[in-house]
């Protein structure tokens, strides 16, 4: 059983749970400042229910991508990795925006939810329901961007469940010693690792996409004569080809297969593959310039001038 495919799933969830757990302490801390504790029933009420609601979209998307298995053998080569191709789009491009935006308003959360609460706490008879609303959708929000994650990369079957499982206990517990033992942790630097590491696995989102759209060409094109010319790169004489994506321009199954320990690892957290096409080599460096680039231009632009100068030197 390859354990690995739970890694990215973990520092995902991870990194959202520990954002979904600091909304729910500053709500708890501003219930308890305004002498409200009665309403935490409903804080654990809609951190209880965006969990459950998160797993049942997880469980809809799988039942998609195993209904998409069971259709006419003909066409299930096709419809499955297709679909798989779709959900990591989306999962990239959710993960992409979260991240950017999220590190640009991480400064403001804090005044925001708790603007929020007191909104909530205004509304007197429906306070709890107020509060309940705003727990569940940060929570639903932030296991959102994990339920596509583990919905494009179904194939490792409930591997990455395990994972996003210990990714939220480890959250849990990130966010008790913090509101609750009072413990000093660093949520800046927290979020700025976790942000690159999310960064170099939604890479390695953008090529396995990329290989699910290749093989789902590949397989129209076998079956159906209409499309027979889509594979505008086939070298059909070598074992290992692509379709769409191009000549092969690295090889290093001999060296560092990513099936076996430690090239595994660094499939699973960094995108690497044993076998790379030209297609995916530029769309993973685009993807590092691109928004690698905006996400550390995010990060400087939340850093104090003194930190600017530090980093800078």
């Amino acid at each position: 059983m390859n354990f690995s495919a739970a890694l990215p799933t973990f520092l995902i969830t991870l990194r959202e749970g520990v954002e979904a757990a600091l909304v729910v302490g500053i709500v708890l801390a501003m219930l308890a400042k305004a002498k409200q504790s009665r309403l935490n029933s409903w804080v654990y009420a809609g951190v209880g229910v965006g969990i459950i609601v998160s797993a049942l979209i997880g469980i809809f998307f799988a039942s998609i991508i195993q209904a998409a298995g069971l259709i006419n053998p003909q066409y299930a080569p096709i419809v499955k990795p297709l679909m798989e191709a779709g959900f990591s789009v989306i999962a990239i491009v959710m993960l992409s925006w979260m991240l950017i935006w999220m590190t640009k308003q991480a400064k403001f959360m804090k005044a925001e939810v708790e603007g929020a609460v007191q909104n909530a706490l205004k509304a007197d008879s429906n306070a709890g329901w107020g509060v309940f609303t705003l727990v569940l959708i940060a929570v639903v929000r932030e296991g959102f961007e994990t339920v596509l994650f583990i919905a494009s990369n179904f194939q490792e079957g409930l591997i990455p469940t395990i994972g996003a499982i210990a990714g939220i206990a480890t959250a849990t517990l990130i966010g008790t010693l913090i509101f609750k033992f009072g413990v000093k942790i660093n949520i800046r630097q927290f979020f700025q690792v976790m942000g690159i590491f999310l960064v170099l696995i939604v890479a390695g989102l953008v090529v396995g996409g990329l290989r699910k759209f290749d093989q789902a060409f590949a397989a129209l094109a076998m079956t159906n004569s209409t499309w027979e010319n889509i594979c505008f790169y086939n070298q059909s004489m070598q074992e290992i080809h692509s379709c769409v994506l191009g000549p092969m321009v690295w090889n290093a199954s001999n060296v560092l297969p990513d099936k076996k320990f430690p090239g595994v690892i660094l499939k699973v957290l960094f995108g690497y593959r044993e076998h790379l096409y030209l297609v995916q080599a530029i769309a993973y460096l685009s993807f590092l310039i691109s928004v690698g680039g905006l996400y550390l231009r995010s990060i400087i632009g939340t850093l104090s001038p003194v930190e600017r100068k530090i980093s800078a030197s």
